[in-house]
This record gives structure tokens, C-alpha cells and sequence, in this order.
């Protein structure tokens, strides 16, 4: 008896590219479009299930429709820079497909601040080991990570319109222009949180963009509807001489986040947001020493400036 063929979830593939009109394969390649990704979860037949309901003379389950059908696909990426000052992050069209501007300077850096209109949408394909799905008018959200002894990754969550699912050969993919990571840690990580240089565990910075699937007579998209950006700061206690986290949220007093992380140019992160307001601070503990726990607020201050994620 022949063996069964089977499929290995570790033979995937990801491509995604910005679409020129909304909904429209975009046909992105394994040469020009390839994401590096881990951590992947995809949900292929998202969508709801209407019951019929009928009235019968006898008793059993009727089946459902299944009905505004659509795909997500979660994944991380290594938060690393892109080679050359100025040059984009491979994982640039991601953030763009979030309602992220890119903003590129010649030779300097690229950065990405969110929108509040004008959202572009990408075509992402996976192929699980020789069956490719399409994902067209894709738009999501997600949040960036950096915790020390650890690779800083963004995590994206998106939302696609069904396209075709096919068998097709895994493409061969070009991943060149993903550079290595640096680990967190003193050495190459700094954050200022209200004027104090942070001793932190963690810092975690959240989109939180508001993503629909909309399917109406007409139409059917993606939506971005909203964005509330949030985080959370795990730092080392001190006294409240040294920083005052209780006095700052009780005052609704707003202040200043910068991080940067990296220390090559062609390899450097920098985020920055102005507008930060501190949520109710929680106590903890790690190895028995104190810290906090501040939920980050990421406000506006001249709009559209919640927080501004720089590659240099």
C-alpha cells in the first residue's frame, strides 16, 4: 500500500504586495515579495453561518450557509533595520497595509506614522506545502514587542478578502533583504518614558486599528474603521522621589516615549510618541525585586502622531 502524501506546516511560504486598486490581485513573487515570517496562524474560511430554521414533521440538524467568507493570517517578523540608511524595511508594505504612512529620506531613514485616510491593501498568498491561498484587499493591525534576552518582533494580524485556493508548487522565495536582528538588552536598547532613562523588562506598543469585514450588497471590503493605540511598560520600581508613575496617571499629565534599539545605521529602530498618558499603574514583581506595570495611552497631539516607528 502506497504512503499517503502528506502536507508539513513547516514547508510555507508568504508573499505580500501593496495592491494599485483595492481588491485587485496584486501578484506578488517569491523574487521581489517574500515575507519572513514565524509564528503563523491562518484561519482560511473566517465568516458566519446562517440556519434556515425550516419547520419540519421530524427532528435533525438542517446544515448551515456559510456566509461572508474571508481569511486571516497572523504573523511576526523580526524587528530589524533595512541594510542602508534610507533604504525600506522588507517588512515595509506590512505596516503599510495597517494605515501606516511610509515616509522615505534619501539616504537617512524611513518612517512610519499611522493615517487616518487613504488606507492602501495588499495581496498576501501563503502556500502551505504546494496549496495556495489568495488574500486580496488585506488590511490589519499590529503590535511590536521588545522584551530583553529576546528577538524584538512586530506581530501582525490580517483580514483578507477570499480569493482562489489552488494547488501550486512552493515559489522559491528571495529573503535577502531581511536583516539580522539584534537581542534586546543594555547594550543595544535605550528607552526614555517621561524623562526617565527606563531600567525595563518589557515594552509593548499596540496599533489597536479597528478591522472589519464588510460585506454588502455593492460592495465587499476590508475595512480600517478605528484606531485606539495602547501599550504597556513593565519597569523596575524606584522611589517616588526618582519617578512618580501614581502622581503622573492621577494628574492625567501627558509625556514622551523614545526608544531606540540597534546601534549600526542600516540596523536601528527608533519609536517615538509624544502624547503618552499613563492608565492605572499595577504592582508586581520578578525575581523579587518590584516593579510596575503603567498602561500606555498613545494620544495625538497635532494628529495622526500617535507614535512615529523610524528604520535608519
Amino acid at each position: 500500500m502506497a504512503e499517503s502524501t502528506a502536507r508539513f506546516v513547516r514547508n510555507m511560504a508568504a508573499l505580500a504586495k501593496i495592491e494599485v486598486a483595492y481588491g485587485t490581485d496584486a501578484v506578488p513573487t517569491g523574487a521581489a515579495n517574500a515575507m519572513q515570517f514565524n509564528n503563523v496562524t491562518v484561519n482560511p474560511m473566517a465568516g458566519g453561518e446562517v440556519s434556515r430554521d425550516l419547520l419540519l414533521p421530524y427532528m435533525g440538524h438542517q446544515g448551515v450557509i456559510l456566509t461572508g467568507t474571508h481569511g486571516t493570517l497572523q504573523g511576526s517578523v523580526e524587528l530589524a533595520g533595512a541594510g542602508a540608511a534610507g533604504d525600506v524595511p522588507a517588512y515595509g508594505v506590512l505596516l503599510r497595509a495597517c494605515g501606516m504612512a511610509e515616509v522615505i529620506t534619501a539616504l537617512t531613514d524611513v518612517a512610519y506614522n499611522p493615517v487616518s485616510g487613504g488606507f492602501e491593501a495588499a495581496t498576501i498568498y501563503y502556500n502551505l506545502d504546494g496549496v495556495l491561498h489568495v488574500l486580496l484587499g488585506c488590511r490589519g493591525t499590529f503590535s511590536i514587542s521588545l522584551v530583553p534576552q529576546q528577538i524584538p518582533r512586530i506581530t501582525f494580524n490580517f483580514t483578507g478578502l477570499s480569493g482562489t485556493i489552488t494547488d501550486t508548487a512552493l515559489p522559491t522565495v528571495d529573503l535577502s533583504a531581511f536583516i539580522k536582528p539584534v537581542p534586546v538588552n543594555k547594550a543595544n536598547t535605550t528607552m526614555s518614558l517621561f524623562g526617565w532613562a527606563a531600567i525595563a523588562e518589557s515594552i509593548n506598543v499596540d496599533l489597536a486599528a479597528t478591522i472589519e469585514p464588510r460585506f454588502l450588497i455593492g460592495e465587499e471590503s476590508i475595512k480600517l474603521s478605528d484606531r485606539m493605540s495602547t501599550g504597556t511598560a513593565v519597569v523596575q520600581a524606584t522611589s517616588l522621589a526618582t519617578k512618580n508613575w501614581f502622581a503622573l496617571a492621577e494628574a492625567h499629565t501627558k509625556g514622551a516615549l523614545a526608544l531606540q534599539h540597534g546601534l549600526t545605521v542600516g540596523n536601528i529602530i527608533e519609536l517615538a510618541a509624544d502624547g503618552v498618558q499613563l492608565g492605572r499603574v499595577n504592582q508586581g514583581e520578578t525575581q523579587k525585586i518590584a516593579n510596575y506595570s503603567l498602561p500606555l495611552m498613545f494620544t495625538p497631539v497635532a494628529g495622526n502622531d500617535e507614535f512615529v516607528l523610524t528604520i535608519r
